[in-house]
């Protein structure tokens, strides 16, 4: 369930932890910032009473082809509800791995910071593990660790787990002990502005070439950057958490069909490598790896 290396956190480095005071440091003064730049525009909005009825509602951005990203509504998945009646809840989790990951294309993964920034995403690949017979699985054998006890836990639960010292992965417990899916990538729709500032502290090599939108979120541990995500939230249940969530988002009726293919980075797990336990959306610029072979086996 490993997936390719990723930005880390300064001051880590390969075979040791990440530095959460860090990343607890970063966000602080980054809510000071957000903060600050709402006085500003409270400011510059009192001091112009006159356009009080042209201030424009907020909206999610809307993401479009390469190039273009941040102007267009997606052409893939329909706006979320903004309201937290959109949450979903235990039952939503409560079936197979398999199934599970299938139902959570197309869900919108919201993460709010201690300063009530929302950062949103609709899902667009995971990979479900079987559990104690899946070879890939952190489950296999049936062995239980501290490291994968919420694998165990009901279903919703986060199992967020660490790689190579530095980089987090965020899975979602599914029906079955020891079963769950990884969330590989999402389209990010809300808080860009905050994901590229956490991205771009939190990758390797910050004084290399800026980010592209579609590179914020395409991959396991660039979604947990993204979002901060960090160790402290393994074992939190999705349905009941303050601080992360899950509401529904309907795909469009002209949405590409879903991919399913061979999962990422799992060369070692003999037979299980090649099993089609990866689904993605066809077409998706978010996707973290497209598979050409599966697509043209894949019935649109």
């Amino acid at each position: 369930m490993l997936a390719p290396a990723l930005p880390h956190l300064p001051g880590a480095g390969p075979g040791s932890p990440l530095n959460e005071m860090s990343l607890s440091l970063f966000l602080q003064k980054l809510s000071q910032r957000m903060g600050q730049k709402k006085k500003l525009a409270e400011a510059e909005q009192q001091q112009s009473p006159t356009d009080t009825a042209h201030k424009p509602s907020f909206k999610k951005p809307r993401l479009g082809p390469p190039l273009t990203l941040g102007s267009q509504r997606s052409i893939y998945f329909c706006q979320s509800p903004k309201d937290h009646s959109a949450r979903l809840g235990s039952e939503f989790f409560d079936q197979p791995a398999v199934s599970l990951a299938r139902a959570l294309l197309g869900q919108v993964l919201v993460r709010q910071l201690g300063d009530g920034t929302e950062l949103r995403g609709c899902i667009v690949e995971t990979e479900a593990y079987l559990g104690p017979e899946d070879e890939a699985a952190h489950s296999r054998g049936g062995r239980q660790t501290p490291r994968n006890r919420s694998m165990f836990m009901k279903p919703g639960t986060l199992y967020v787990y660490l790689i190579y010292g530095m980089y987090f992965c965020m899975n979602v417990s599914s029906q079955g002990d020891g079963a769950c899916v990884l969330l590989r990538a999402l389209e990010p729709l809300g808080g860009l502005e905050t994901m590229r500032q956490l991205r771009s502290t939190l990758r390797k090599g910050t004084i290399s070439r800026a980010l592209k939108d579609r590179e914020l979120c395409s991959g396991p541990s660039k979604l947990c950057q993204a979002l901060a995500i960090d160790k402290s939230f393994d074992q939190r249940d999705l349905a009941q958490d303050e601080a992360i969530w899950l509401e529904h988002g309907s795909l469009e009726s002209s949405a590409p069909a879903v991919v399913t293919a061979a999962r990422i980075g799992i060369g070692r797990a003999g037979e299980w490598a090649q099993k089609p336990l990866r689904f993605y959306i066809r077409g998706n610029p978010w996707v973290s790896v497209v598979d050409k072979g599966a697509e043209q086996n894949t019935q649109a």
